[in-house]
């Protein structure tokens, strides 16, 4: 055999290419496979263009793997083209040379001829996890040659024996370290894995000798036996017609695939031809992995080209606010860097990807207008990463999640989204009204709310942090302002009350002006109002940031309870309250002083919040009792 160096110019290059380049050493075996296919698919064409008559069918092709662990060698065999010598002087002598794309360069005229391989690096990737390579090929015309390497000190060329048309890739497995076990690449159960992760949709049949053992005949002994088995399923679902699926399939794939004990809630399939080719095939989970809520999750939709899983989670193809969607894509025509571990940001990418946020949300839609209960139990699960998304990127995202939030309706006991609300609103009402707290039951106890259903109008229970924010980044819905009932600037009252009221804060000036005194800083002003009905007092809120925002923002690591609502405490006029109110300031400030500490606190309960001196409340109470 003749000793050759590469013709690249560096041993670096060579040496990035093994060690640099991909972040796997498992994808060695992917990246032989697809070698394997793609010779296959040129011998194939070539049989097509021929008229058939080069002796062999398309069911008679194959990929063999093989393994002899006492020599430590993996061997990938296909009985595809095989290479010439100026073939393999080309292909294997030039570093990031590629045989597939020149030969998809040459014979693609006007006929789509699907080759896995572009770049010419795959093959060096076996360098990985083997010190020494060998390529045993023959061609059709009964030429035979061997190309062997150790690496970048060069490589040999010779004549060689070979029985059938085709390329044998021998691998000389690397001994075993401290951090690698180079070993289970010469496992049975490690090659099938990585066939079953990387190439299970490989159109041809990869096949291997797998032991097993069974039970014999009429005994309890168990005896070894050795078969050859097909490892890759070769046909993916996705691309089937969805009517040639059964749900029952789906639910299989889904669960096998994504580990999951549920069925999903809801099956997306696309095909998508033009701008970028490709095929989606989509899952909505039925409830919430474990960790979906926290930092450790990772969102992405599994990557195919041509059949061939190029990453295990594509996080480009989903936005933030579907990322709980799980599936895979499938399309040839991405601009996959040399390694195939990861794609260049070009525009097909992005096509794709709005594509498929087009159709989540349409799917997402569907469900709610045809499966109600359903929908709703996805969105106890979801909703608020929707609500996140309205929240997020400045409400950039609000045309497409406005229409797929649910709320809960205090009025109704039930939930609705926006467009259900406004399409209920009563002749007058101007503004779309809600409320916040821990429960829609607290919810219903807040004053305020209490005179807002007295009007007849529908207030939304906010019971999650995100939800104010998000409708804050929303602004309006169908024109529509978004009012906070405990929000000081709300005002339900007519003319005749609004006249009553402003002449009892005029006549109270004094004694409000005392009682905020005596509560300094807790509150930015005391008043009367005229929309508690029968309750006492509560407290309201002025400027941008309400009473529950600042529970929600002090929440926060490293906000240090900084974060202050501008609070009113207000009074109702009507209530018997007043009038004693009004009795003490003529008579006993002091203990007016008491009252007005007892009744913020008293605001404070109602509308959820802590005590912020429980000891001093107790003693005014127990003082103003003796």
């Amino acid at each position: 055999m003749q000793k050759k160096q590469f013709k690249t110019e560096s041993k670096k290059l060579l040496d990035m290419m093994i060690h640099s380049i991909y972040t796997h050493k498992e994808i060695f075996l992917r990246e032989l496979i697809s070698n394997a296919s793609d010779a296959i698919d040129k011998r194939y064409f070539h049989s097509l263009k021929e008229g058939g008559t080069t002796g062999i069918g398309k069911s008679d092709f194959e990929i063999t793997l093989s393994v002899n662990k006492e020599a430590r060698t993996l061997t990938i065999s296909d009985n595809g083209c095989g290479m010439s010598a100026e073939e393999l002087e080309n292909n294997l002598g030039t570093i990031a040379k590629s045989g597939s794309y020149d030969f998809k360069k040459n014979n693609d005229q006007g006929e789509e001829i699907d080759i896995i391989g572009q770049f010419g690096v795959g093959f060096y990737s076996a360098f990985m996890v083997a010190d020494k390579i060998t390529v045993c090929t023959k061609t059709e015309n009964g030429e035979s040659h061997m190309w062997e390497s150790e690496g970048a000190d060069g490589y040999k060329i010779g004549p060689a024996e070979k029985a059938t048309v085709g390329t044998e890739v021998i691998l000389h497995i690397l001994p075993d370290t401290e951090e690698e076990k180079y070993s289970d690449y010469l496992e049975e159960y490690r090659l099938k894995s990585l066939v079953k992760k990387y190439s299970d949709y490989i159109r041809h049949p990869i096949k291997m000798a797998v032991t097993s053992h069974k039970k014999k005949e009429d005994s309890d002994e168990f005896e070894e036996t050795t078969e050859i088995q097909t490892l890759n399923s070769m046909v993916p679902l996705w691309k089937k017609s969805a009517s040639e699926v059964s749900e029952e399939e789906y639910n299989r794939f889904y669960s096998d695939k994504f580990f999951d004990y549920e069925p999903p809630c809801r099956v997306i399939t696309q095909n998508s031809e033009g701008t970028a080719t490709f095929t989606a095939l989509m899952f909505i989970p039925s409830h919430a992995p474990y960790n979906y809520y926290s930092k450790d999750y990772e969102k992405g939709l599994e990557l195919y080209s041509s059949g061939v899983m190029i990453m295990e989670k594509c996080a480009d193809l989903l936005p933030d606010h579907f990322s709980f969607v799980r599936g895979l894509v499938d399309s040839s025509d991405l601009s996959l860097n040399i390694s195939r571990e990861l794609l260049q940001h070009d525009r097909q990418l992005k096509v794709i990807a709005k594509a498929l946020e087009k159709k989540i949300k349409g799917e997402l839609e569907k469900l709610l207008r045809t499966d109600r209960e359903k929908y709703e139990k996805f969105f106890s699960a979801f909703g608020a990463q929707l609500k996140y998304g309205l929240y997020t990127d400045w409400g950039a995202h609000k045309d497409v999640l406005q229409d797929l939030i649910l709320f809960h309706g205090a009025k109704l006991g039930k939930s609705l989204t926006l467009k259900e609300y406004t399409e209920a609103m009563p002749e007058g009402q101007k503004d779309i009204y809600y409320a916040c707290g821990e429960t829609a039951d607290k919810i219903l106890m807040l004053p305020q709310v209490e005179a807002v259903l007295a009007k007849g109008y529908e207030v939304l229970c906010f019971t999650e942090d995100v939800d104010e924010f998000a409708v804050k980044m929303l602004g309006k819905y169908a024109e529509k302002d978004f009012k906070n009932v405990t929000a000081e600037a709300l005002d339900l009252s007519t003319e005749e009350e609004k006249s009553a009221l402003e002449e009892a804060n005029k006549n109270a000036e004094a004694m409000l002006a005392f009682m905020k005194e005596s509560l300094g800083d807790a509150v930015s002003a005391v008043r009367f109002t005229a929309s508690l009905k029968n309750h006492a007092v509560c407290l309201s809120s002025e400027g941008e940031v309400s009473i529950e925002m600042e529970k929600v923002l002090n929440k926060m690591p490293g906000a240090g309870g900084e974060v202050k609502a501008n609070m009113v405490l207000e009074i109702n006029h009507t209530h018997a309250i007043a009038e004693k109110l009004k009795a003490l300031f003529d008579i006993d400030k002091d203990t007016l002083a008491k009252y007005a500490k007892i009744l913020y606190a008293e605001a404070r309960l109602i509308g959820g919040l802590s005590i912020e001196n429980p000891a001093e409340l107790s003693a005014l109470i127990t003082e103003i009792m003796i």
